[in-house]
């Protein structure tokens, strides 16, 4: 199970009669693409949006770990942090100060011991593993540092917009998926496999991935980590463009340009929240 799968976005596995080729138009489907897979959400009321609509909010959060029967670790100690729709916010310090934590709670991955996590009025903190899982596929995008982790080798770009609609409940013609890989600098790039594009253009393509539904947050560990730094600056155009739509984008970096970049840089040390700026 690759850490993708573990974050619960990918469809069922492919059986072994699919073969390593991409679906083609006019050849038969595979059954995870059939017109009602079992693990499609509702459809979305009429008049959904490309964009969040809604704040993201952690009230006094808190969560430690036990790492022995006698000793445990405060990973988070009371963080308070409220996200607003269409901006892009850097979470910056030192390794260990719980960036990657306060992210695995943003993207309802784990619970935190104490407090709140609010995402579009929902309390996350409180959904039980199973609504977790269904709040984060349907409301959530989530993107790794290795960016062969965000994608499915054996789907195309214009695939993974398929999937990402259908596992969100929503429709989503030909024209919007070419406007939103316009936007983000890979229109071209639509019918490739994660193979033949570049670490900046998979990044890229795990972004749009994210931006379908819509979802209410985006979240980014390192997204720039393994990129060189002309490739850095495309990724961050291409969440400047999402943003811009009213996408809520919160990213764990030590990546300088990510938080030059950023509309709002938020500094963590040893489990707080020590400056904003």
């Amino acid at each position: 199970m690759t850490q993708f799968e573990r974050y619960g976005q990918v469809p069922p596995p492919r059986s072994d009669a699919q073969g390593d080729q991409p679906y083609r138009r006019g050849g038969p489907a595979p059954e995870w693409m059939s017109e009602d897979p079992p693990w499609a959400m509702p459809t979305r009321r009429h008049g959904a949006t490309m964009a969040g609509d809604s704040n993201v909010a952690c009230m006094n959060v808190i969560r430690t770990y036990r790492i022995s029967s006698d000793d445990t670790v405060q990973a988070l100690n009371g963080v308070d942090l409220e996200l607003e729709p269409g901006t892009v916010t850097a979470l910056i310090g030192p390794s260990g100060s719980g960036k990657s934590t306060l992210l695995r709670l943003l993207a309802c991955v784990d619970r935190p011991d104490s407090g709140l996590i609010l995402i579009q009025g929902r309390d996350t903190a409180r959904l039980s593993r199973a609504r977790r899982v269904k709040f984060r596929r349907r409301r959530l995008g989530y993107m790794f540092q290795n960016p062969a982790d965000n994608l499915i080798e054996y789907l195309t770009v214009r695939q993974h917009l398929r999937l990402a609609a259908r596992m969100r409940g929503v429709r989503l013609r030909r024209r919007e998926m070419d406007e939103l890989l316009d936007r983000l600098g890979i229109g071209a790039k639509a019918n490739n496999l994660p193979r033949q594009l570049s670490g900046g253009e998979q990044q890229r393509a795990a972004i749009a991935f994210a931006a379908v539904g819509p979802p209410a947050l985006l979240v980014a560990d390192e997204p720039t980590g393994q990129l060189d730094h002309d490739t850095v600056g495309d990724v961050l155009d291409a969440f400047a463009a999402l943003a811009s739509t009213g996408v809520t984008i919160v990213a764990a970096t030590h990546d300088p340009i990510v938080a030059q970049r950023a509309d709002r840089v938020v500094h963590m040390v040893d489990g707080r929240i020590e400056e904003e700026r």
